[in-house]
């Protein structure tokens, strides 16, 4: 029968009244007519246990849920044979029904009893003290060590002893479990024998670790107690468990092992931990033979274990599948917000359940950094002045992508008439932007990768010349030289490039990422926002947890002119890290073209000082108080504050008078000027950049000196002349007197 605990849980009861894929038995009956609803340990007072440095978790007190009977009773009309294959009513006939014996249909044992007491002393040092449920294939009883000051054991019995399944789990836990030792893993101390009373001879025991707490089972079926208002587990605690349970199982990966058996209800929250419980599915990586053990809902699929077994991919798609399931609101209640995070934990979860083994997570540490990077996404955002933490998989880099805002202007903005009136909006050119995005680091594996790492940054046409002494052909030396062509603005060398690194990948080619991103870089090279979008929205998928796709998405998103879109990703960035100032930027520009000068001063100044950034980023709000907005020159407040920040700029190596101080002054006596000729002079304030009466005339005679100035930068005769020009043109009229 269908678990009658869980609404809409997917196992079945099995011979001993236990769903075999929560691991509970039925609610108890109550008078009332209402199920009971486990509640979460009380925290104890401010303790808190830190996950993955990240988050911290309270700690919780679950000695009240220590839960034990004097026996197992299963009701009649719940008794089933264990077999799968079988199924059918064993044990059942009123007053003469057995409580255990073998199916008459295919001969497996059943037990609906324990088959220990409360008081039964086990190997002569376990005395039982009752019986607490059934994990997996057993039956779980608590006991006291009386060896060791009556220290909290439980014993697990394989209840179907002349089962060949369980005695061959038995076996393979017996040679390796005892060996195991990780905080996140339950541990395994001893293996011990005792009467079976129930089918005589002996039967085995495994002594294990005894833990207080509750299985995310249960701490998600208390989020969704029909009896309190609907909620779910916040998104960050079922992140922070994912990271542990990952942890545990990276460790078993690197002993070679695989668990199997993955589901909610093998997973308990302690006081101050998350662990693995029920190791009767562990195996080693290389074994096809061994029974298969595991939850049909968190499984792969049978072709999937036909073609390639248990494997490290499988392992991971459970914990997506638990990471949804776990995450799913409850029935009647609104989604969760749209938000970034949301999203990329959706994201996060789609990859570990791709239905294409390739394109889901290699390990679970390259899982667990994508997974950090969801849950500092979903994090209050970081002081500004906090370092960003690096990518594993993207190499930092120093490109700003700004198309000038936050630079000086040259001399052009004064001596090229094409940009007179002109405001400059700083969004750069898609193929500029191809060439300043994060690449890449080098994969590990690469036999290229060494070498690259040893002849660090060089211009293109150098690069080149260096890739092609190389022996041997890689894929990252293909990717090296993709990246060079686009630097060099050729793209179709570019592209046969990047066919060679999929020659060389072959059948991998399609689940390769890095692949992904070079060809969204490609088709930004081309000016193919379109195709570059679709590109990085595969590279935001393959990784969730990082911070480039998103930059990406939100330079395309803008150059489409979908700026809801643009300030989504944008945000989703800045947010995260007050480092990548090419977000801070980009909200500016989104900001400015809503009309909104002073938030785009804002995102500016929120470039923290410790930026390489930072002096382009007072540069640009400068300018940006200093420009007009549409058919509007800046108020006087702007221009107030332009002037303000114009004396602090670190300008010219930190000179008092220089060329870039020039022509900054230039810029905002321009500004001045004209807001003049439209509105007056009322509000600007006094002092050198403005005259100490600021008034056309003056300002005038200020804009002429900074002109003259700028004519002596000129390098050439024509700049030189045009700028004279304009210093004759703006200064105010004189009138002789006639003598």
């Amino acid at each position: 029968m269908r678990c009658p605990r869980t609404p809409g849980c997917p196992g079945t009861v099995d011979a001993d009244g236990f769903c075999e894929v929560c691991g509970l038995a039925p609610w108890p009956a109550r008078s009332s007519g209402r199920v009971a609803t486990p509640t979460a340990g009380a925290p104890v007072g401010s303790e808190t246990w830190p996950v993955a440095g990240l988050v911290s978790l309270p700690v919780r007190d679950f000695a009240d849920r220590r839960r034990t009977t004097a026996g197992l009773t299963v009701p009649e009309h719940e008794r089933f044979c264990a077999n799968p294959a079988c199924g059918r009513e064993v044990g059942r006939g009123g007053a003469d029904r057995l409580d255990h014996g073998y199916c008459p249909h295919c001969g497996t044992p059943f037990a609906f009893v324990s088959a220990l007491r409360p008081g039964d002393l086990v190997a002569g040092q376990y005395e039982v003290v009752g019986y607490l449920a059934r994990g997996g294939l057993g039956q779980v009883y608590l006991a006291e060590d009386v060896h060791l000051d009556r220290k909290h054991m439980a014993l697990k019995r394989l209840i179907n002893k002349t089962e060949p399944n369980a005695l061959a789990i038995e076996v393979s836990e017996r040679q390796f479990l005892t060996t195991l030792d990780h905080p996140n893993i339950v541990r395994i101390f001893n293996f011990v024998s005792a009467e079976d009373r129930l089918f005589g001879g002996q039967t085995s025991y495994i002594v294990m670790e005894y833990l207080e707490g509750m299985t995310l089972h249960e701490l998600r079926q208390a989020a969704v107690d029909p009896a309190r208002p609907a909620v779910t587990l916040p998104l960050v605690e079922i992140l922070a468990y994912g990271h542990e349970i990952l942890t545990a199982l990276d460790y078993l990966h690197g002993k070679g092992l695989l668990y199997t058996d993955l589901h909610p209800g093998n997973v308990i929250r302690t006081a101050d931990r998350i662990k693995l419980i029920d190791l009767g599915g562990v195996r080693r990586a290389d074994d096809r033979h061994s029974p298969k053990v595991g939850t049909e809902t968190y499984g792969v699929s049978p072709t999937e274990l036909a073609t390639h077994g248990f494997t490290v991919r499988s392992d991971l798609y459970a914990v997506g599948v638990m990471l949804r399931e776990l995450s799913k609101p409850p029935l009647g209640s609104t989604d969760r917000d749209p938000d970034l995070g949301a999203e990329s934990f959706g994201r996060l979860v789609a990859r570990a359940t791709h239905r294409e083994w390739r394109r889901r997570f290699a390990s679970a540490s390259d899982m667990s950094e994508q997974l950090k990077g969801v849950l500092r996404e979903l994090l209050p955002a970081p002081p500004a002045d906090r370092p960003q933490e690096p990518s594993t998989v993207f190499a930092p880099t120093a490109a700003l992508l700004d198309a000038g805002l936050g630079a000086v202007p040259g001399l052009a903005a004064w001596t090229d008439p094409s940009t007179a009136g002109v405001p400059h909006h700083g969004r750069p050119a898609p193929a500029a932007v191809a060439t300043g995005l994060p690449v890449p680091r080098p994969a590990t594996g690469d036999p290229a990768t060494a070498a690259l790492e040893l002849i660090g940054a060089l211009d293109p046409r150098s690069l080149l010349a260096r890739l092609a002494a190389f022996e041997a052909d890689s894929v990252e030396v293909q990717l090296s030289r993709c990246r060079a062509h686009l630097e060099l603005g050729r793209p179709e060398p570019a592209q046969e490039a990047l066919a060679g690194a999929a020659g060389l990948l072959g059948e991998d080619a399609d689940a390769d990422w890095r692949l992904v991103w070079h060809h969204g870089l490609l088709a930004l090279a081309r000016s193919d926002v379109d195709d570059a979008t679709a590109r990085f929205d595969r590279a935001y998928g393959e990784l969730p947890g990082e911070v480039a796709p998103k930059l990406a998405l939100g330079y395309c998103a803008e150059q489409r002119g979908d700026a809801v879109e643009a300030t989504r990703y944008y945000r989703a960035v800045w947010r995260r890290d007050r480092s990548a100032a090419s977000a801070a930027f980009g909200l500016a520009r989104l900001r400015l073209a809503a009309g909104d000068r002073e938030a785009a001063v804002q995102f500016l100044d929120g470039v923290p000082r410790v930026s390489r950034h930072y002096d382009a980023a007072q540069v640009a709000a400068v300018r940006v108080l200093a420009d007009w907005l549409g058919d509007d020159p800046p108020g006087a407040e702007h221009l107030n504050e332009a002037v303000r920040r114009l004396g602090r700029l670190r300008l010219d190596g930190g000179a008092r008078h220089g060329e870039a101080r020039d022509r900054m002054t230039t810029l905002v006596r321009q500004a001045a000027l004209d807001r003049v000729l439209v509105h007056g002079a009322g509000g600007l304030a006094v002092g050198e950049t403005l005259g100490d009466a600021p008034s056309e005339r003056s300002l005038r005679r200020l804009l002429e000196s900074s002109l003259r100035d700028l004519a002596r930068q000129a390098r050439t005769a024509n700049d030189h002349g045009v700028l004279v020009d304009r210093a004759n043109a703006v200064r105010p009229l004189t009138f002789l007197r006639s003598w």
